[in-house]
């Protein structure tokens, strides 16, 4: 597909999730914790998620590797018995006691040190959000992200292609100005700086919109202004990405909304009192919603954790305006918090969808009846769909790691 989907309608509302870190302490290696956070980063960009929270829930514990046959410092544990004779043996002891003893090596750090679990989801959840050719920037070399290149990549379309002339791409502001003042960001065009309508810090990462004109115009410097990353959204509904937070707990997740506050909060559990496949299941109309999802033994606990709340954790559905269970009668008796995050917003999909197609039907009517008068809806062209090609965007090229 040369193209992702557009939806071509202006969207307004936005999509969190909420995740606890402490889903980490089960994975029992690296390679398993990073192929988790990949399984996530995708499911949220699939469904249009625009934030990912990850709180702490106090029920972490630490993150162990397990290597087997090996210890940390990369010696194996174990010895095997020669299949040699015992002369043979005796002799190689001999040989051996006459050799130097090698001298000993500096220390070095431990390759397998602890990593705290939320600082970990959260870091690799950012590596996977950033387009390919700004990781240099924005992620140095970090035990975290040692198994990163393996991940598939979002190929979300903020992740631009090189010669592909998008009217938005993300950019790091270098600390050089342009002929007219400006500061130069990389956008990710090889050899052709764009240069922005003001000055900004160097090294910060900003969405720049480019006029499609300027990508065929002479000259190696290209012009473009600074937008919010909400734009593309605003403008046709183009996915742009998801921000990643931290909170403390699960209460901070609910009173630190960077909108200011959530209108819509969904709690999901095996105990909902509402489950989808309800006749009479719907969402009620909102801006900004959340949906929180438990760890192990679910949200319950994670209140229970939670000492900033006064409720028990058999009260929690108190907390949230809907108390949902996604996956009714499921076979298994637990679902994994990365299937949870999928198949759930997989489910809701349907219901957000009619909620963002009234909130753009509903502002769009404001524009054309306020004191400006007529403001058209932009038109796109028809998208073509072909998925016999692969996708250009591949984690090979994540050399950096």
């Amino acid at each position: 597909m040369e193209r992702v989907p557009c939806p071509g309608k202006p969207r307004y509302s936005t999509l969190s999730i909420a995740i606890p870190g402490s889903v980490m302490s089960n994975c029992q290696t690296r390679e398993l914790r990073t192929q988790m956070v990949g399984q996530i980063a995708r499911a949220a960009t699939i469904y249009h998620v625009d934030e990912i929270i990850v709180f702490d829930d106090k029920l972490a514990t630490d993150m162990k590797d397990h290597h087997r046959g090996f210890r940390r410092n990369g010696n194996p544990t174990t010895t095997y018995p020669s299949r040699t004779n015992n002369n043979n043996n005796q002799d190689s002891e001999e040989r051996k006691s006459e050799q130097p003893e090698p001298p000993k090596e500096a220390s070095k750090p431990d390759q397998y040190a602890k990593s705290d679990p939320h600082t970990f989801m959260a870091r690799v959840l950012q590596y996977c959000e950033c387009p390919q050719y700004l990781r240099r920037h924005f992620f140095p070399m970090h035990p975290d992200l040692q198994f990163a290149g393996l991940l598939s990549p979002i190929d979300a379309p903020h992740h631009v292609r090189e010669g592909e002339p998008s009217p938005f791409r993300e950019g790091v502001v270098f600390e050089k100005t342009g002929p007219n003042g400006g500061s130069l960001v990389n956008c990710g065009i090889r050899g052709r700086p764009v240069e922005i309508d003001r000055v900004l810090t160097a090294g910060i990462r900003c969405t720049v919109e480019i006029d499609e004109k300027a990508y065929t115009s002479p000259g190696r410097a290209m012009k473009g202004k600074v937008v919010s990353p909400a734009a593309p959204r605003e403008k046709d509904g183009t996915y742009w990405g998801y921000t990643t937070r931290l909170a403390d707990s699960i209460n901070a997740v609910l009173e630190e909304c960077p909108f200011g506050s959530y209108d819509l909060k969904i709690g999901t559990s095996e105990r909902g009192d509402i489950t989808v496949d309800d006749g009479n299941f719907d969402l009620p109309t909102y801006r900004h919603s959340l949906v929180v999802f438990g760890g192990v033994a679910g949200i319950e606990e994670c209140v229970d954790a939670d000492e900033s709340l006064t409720i028990p954790g058999s009260e929690s559905r108190t907390l949230f305006d809907m108390w949902v269970n996604t996956c009714p009668f499921q076979a298994s008796r637990t679902i994994r918090t990365e299937e949870a995050v999928l198949l759930s917003l997989a489910r809701l999909r349907p219901y957000i969808a009619k909620n963002n197609e009234s909130k753009a039907g509903d502002v769009s009517l404001k524009k054309k009846n306020g004191p400006m008068g007529s403001e058209e809806t932009p038109t796109l062209e028809p998208i073509e769909f072909n998925d016999d090609v692969s996708s250009e965007e591949s984690s090979d090229d994540d050399d950096d790691k």
